[in-house]
């Protein structure tokens, strides 16, 4: 007998994305450069959707410049926008880094960045001019952590073009996580004794300390001198099972030899593992006591908490490394992960999900790429899930089906601290495993008639 065929959808249009503009990722990618401006070639109304979408999520203020293109430039080219703009910034920011993304407009219009930014320092050579770093990022034919990538990628080959003498310093590419991540990282590599070069260092960029007065470029970043210097790494680092063939960590290693260690998001117990043996072999150095007690910590807490989410059924959305990592702490823990979805395509989720829970999950998720949140609540209703896990866009779904949602990735706008969500390491791990027992037993308690004061 032949398969009855699926009908498909009468529609082809997208409802509440799973993804976010190529070039908001850029824009948040350069934020994380000392002393940089990201700036985006296109109309204004991008860089205020974008400016909006940031600061909403990490609550604090973000300047987007833009080449402000109308209809004129649509049809006779940016280039000479993107110049004044570029003469514009440098009076008013006076900043060391431009880092220019392109737009849906200007790709469409085929203006050549890399030509005008050439005839920009043929043209005014005679002044102080900032380093311009340039990466195309169309939003049609990527998604936010396309144009994150693209964009440390530029940084790393447009900045660092020159073989330096071995610093002793270890590159980390951490893909899209929290400020707190960030700082994370950093005291990890401390208590290795190994000095860390961080691209990008969003975590006093976009969430620094209270001033007195305003600033118009936030202290922090990864200095220019360090990313000129990441040819001289003892290795590189990057995180994600999911990232593009070439990468900051691949054109290291292609260009100068700098070893390139690719390894998942630490999340969860065997992520984190594989984190920190990385480190233990570039350093040297065995994993600190502190680390030691972390990692026991985490499994006592697996022991402790396995009663209230072993058997439970999740649904799993966002940045398409995120889903991966959530994947592999869930399936520890002993949550049945029913869907995973992501709006990016082409990035061999449902292989890198299955690598990272071999032999430790109960079922194998219905993994969806290139999905938005209609495709979701179409298969997820049905699919009787117990909690969600992802960004704040999934909040309706989860009010509608009675669910708790449990907040993690970006963007973060119905809640505060989403900037500070720590996710990885053994710690972010315990943090995490804490968020999702207690989300299971207030569900629990809210939907009981007596209340369990005592659970």
């Amino acid at each position: 007998m032949s398969k009855v065929k699926t009908p498909k959808p009468n529609f082809v249009s997208t409802t509440n994305a799973c993804k976010l503009c190529t070039p908001l990722g850029a824009s948040m990618a350069f934020r994380g450069v000392e002393g940089a401006i990201p700036f985006l070639h296109g109309s204004q109304g991008c860089a205020t959707y974008m400016r909006r979408y940031i600061i909403s999520h990490f609550r604090e203020p973000v300047d987007i410049a833009s080449s402000a293109l109308g209809e004129k430039n649509a049809i006779y080219g940016g280039g000479p926008n993107l110049k004044k703009g570029i003469l514009n910034v440098m009076k008013k920011y006076e900043p060391q880094v431009i880092g220019v993304a392109t737009t849906c407009l200007t790709e469409t219009i085929g203006d050549d960045v890399p030509m005008n930014l050439k005839e920009f320092r043929d043209e005014f050579g005679d002044l102080d001019l900032p380093e311009l770093v340039e990466v195309s990022t169309p939003s049609y034919s990527g998604t936010h952590t396309d144009g994150w990538h693209g964009a440390v990628r530029s940084l790393v080959e447009q900045l660092c073009t020159a073989k330096v003498p071995e610093t002793g310093r270890v590159s980390i590419l951490p893909n899209m996580v929290s400020c707190e991540d960030v700082r994370h990282l950093f005291d990890i590599c401390r208590d290795f004794g190994i000095p860390a070069t961080i691209l990008p260092d969003i975590s006093e960029t976009l969430d620094g300390p209270a001033l007195e007065d305003y600033v118009k470029i936030p202290s922090g970043g990864t200095p220019v001198s360090e990313i000129r210097e990441m040819s001289g790494a003892k290795a590189t680092i990057e995180f994600g099972r999911c990232l593009p063939k070439q990468t900051g960590g691949t054109s290291l290693e292609k260009r100068f030899g700098v070893t390139n260690h690719r390894i998942g998001l630490p999340m969860g117990l065997r992520e984190s593992d594989a984190l920190f043996e990385t480190l233990e072999s570039v350093s040297g150095n065995p994993v600190p006591r502190r680390f030691e007690l972390e990692r026991g910590r985490l499994i006592d807490a697996y022991v402790d908490g396995h009663k209230y989410v072993f058997g439970k059924r999740a649904v799993v959305y966002g940045e398409e490394d995120l889903v991966v990592g959530l994947c592999a702490f869930l399936a520890e823990i002993g949550v049945d992960v029913v869907l995973a979805g992501t709006g990016a395509r082409g990035k061999g989720l449902e292989a890198a999900i299955s690598r990272v829970t071999d032999g430790v999950a109960r079922m194998a998720p219905e993994v969806r790429e290139a999905v938005d949140f209609h495709d979701i609540a179409a298969e997820a209703e049905s699919l009787k899930p117990d909690l969600l896990i992802g960004h704040s866009k999934g909040y309706r779904y989860a009010e509608a089906w009675g669910v708790p949602l449990v907040r993690v990735g970006f963007p973060v706008h119905d809640r505060f601290g989403g900037q500070r969500i720590l996710t990885l390491g053994y710690k972010g791990a315990l943090n995490l495993f804490d968020r999702v027992v207690n989300a299971v037993i207030e569900k629990k308690q809210a939907d009981s008639s007596v209340g369990y004061g005592y659970i």
